[in-house]
C-alpha cells in the first residue's frame, strides 16, 4: 500500500484514483470543484475540499490537471513563491508524479524547482483516453530510469497496462507529443476514410470491421468506432486539449529544429475546430469537419 495525494478529478483523473484506491492504496484526492469532487466522492474516492486538507505526509502525489499553469499553482502556490502551494505543505521527501500533459521545458523547470525542496518530480503523462483509464489499461511514458519505475510500479500497475522508462526528466513528454500527433493523423485520416467510404455507397459498419482487420487497424479505430458511426461527440478527449497538445507538438519541433509538415496540417484542422467553438466535443469530431469540407454534414 502506498499513501497517495491526487490532485485532479477530471474525466481522465477521476477513474485513475478510483483504481488507485481500488488496488488498496490509501488514496486522498482533491480537485477544484465541489461537482468533480462529488463525483470521485461517488466512486468510492476519498476526497477532501482543498490540498491543505491533504495529508502532510504522503508517499507519492499524483497530478492530473490540463496544463502546466495548474500544475505549477498546485505545486508552487498562486503566485509561485511556493509559500501556498503542495510543496510547502509536504513534511517529507515525496515523488511527485506528475502525469499531466505538458511541455517538456515545463516538466524539467518543475523538476529542478522541486528538488530544490527536497523532493522529487517524475513526468508520466499518459495515453488511452476515457476509457483506458476506466479500464486501468493506460500507456505511461515515464521521464525517469528503470529503478524509479520499479519502486513506483505498485503506482503505475494500479493504472497502466504499459509503462516504461524513457529517461531523463521531459522524456516522457516529448514520447506523449509524439503519441498526440500520431493520434490526430490517425483520427482524421479515419474521418476521411469515412467520407469517402460513405460518398460511394458502401455500408460504413461493415467497412470498418475489414479496415480493422487489416494492417490499417489501430487503437484509434477500436475506441473511436461507436462514437465515429454514431456521431456521438461527447468528450472522452476534448479538442481544446488535444489542440494543447499538438501545441507542445509544435514547439518541441521547433527547439529539435525537425519540420513535421503532416502534423501541421492537422494541427490547423483542429485549431479551426476549437476556433469556432467546438473545442468541448471529442476530438473524434475531426469528422465532422470532414463532412462538411466536402457538403456531407447532416
Amino acid at each position: 500500500m502506498t499513501t497517495i495525494a491526487f490532485v485532479g478529478l477530471g474525466i481522465m483523473g477521476r477513474p485513475m484514483a478510483a483504481n488507485l484506491a481500488r488496488a488498496g492504496h490509501a488514496v486522498t484526492a482533491t480537485t477544484r470543484t465541489e461537482a468533480s469532487r462529488q463525483a470521485a466522492a461517488d466512486v468510492g474516492v476519498h476526497v477532501v475540499a482543498s490540498i491543505a486538507e491533504l495529508p502532510a505526509s504522503i508517499e507519492v502525489v499524483v497530478l492530473m490537471l490540463p496544463d502546466a499553469p495548474q500544475v505549477e499553482e498546485v505545486l508552487f502556490g498562486s503566485d509561485g513563491s511556493g509559500a501556498d502551494g503542495l510543496i510547502a505543505h509536504l513534511d517529507a521527501p515525496t515523488t511527485i508524479l506528475d502525469m499531466t500533459t505538458l511541455s517538456p521545458i515545463a516538466a524539467r523547470d518543475f523538476a529542478a524547482r522541486t528538488e530544490v525542496s527536497g523532493h522529487r518530480y517524475v513526468d508520466a503523462p499518459v495515453s488511452g483516453g476515457e476509457q483506458g483509464a476506466i479500464d486501468g489499461v493506460l500507456s505511461v511514458m515515464v521521464g525517469a530510469d528503470q529503478a524509479t519505475v520499479d519502486e513506483l510500479s505498485p503506482v503505475l500497475e494500479a493504472v497502466g497496462k504499459t509503462f516504461v522508462p524513457l529517461g531523463a526528466v521531459g522524456s516522457g513528454q516529448v514520447v506523449k507529443a509524439a503519441n498526440q500527433l500520431i493520434v490526430a493523423g490517425n483520427l482524421q485520416l479515419l474521418a476521411e476514410a469515412i467520407v469517402l467510404i460513405e460518398a460511394n455507397g458502401v455500408e460504413t459498419s461493415a467497412a470498418l470491421d475489414v479496415i480493422g482487420g487489416g494492417l490499417a487497424g489501430s487503437t484509434a479505430l477500436d475506441r473511436k468506432r461507436s462514437a465515429l458511426l454514431d456521431r456521438n461527440f461527447a468528450p472522452g478527449f476534448r479538442l481544446a486539449l488535444h489542440h494543447k497538445d499538438l501545441g507542445i507538438v509544435a514547439a518541441s519541433a521547433r527547439a529539435a529544429d525537425v519540420s513535421l509538415p503532416l502534423t501541421g496540417i492537422v494541427s490547423q484542422l483542429v485549431q479551426s475546430l476549437v476556433a469556432r467553438g467546438d473545442g468541448d466535443l471529442d476530438h473524434s469530431a475531426l469528422l465532422k469537419l470532414a463532412e462538411e469540407l466536402n457538403g456531407r454534414a447532416e
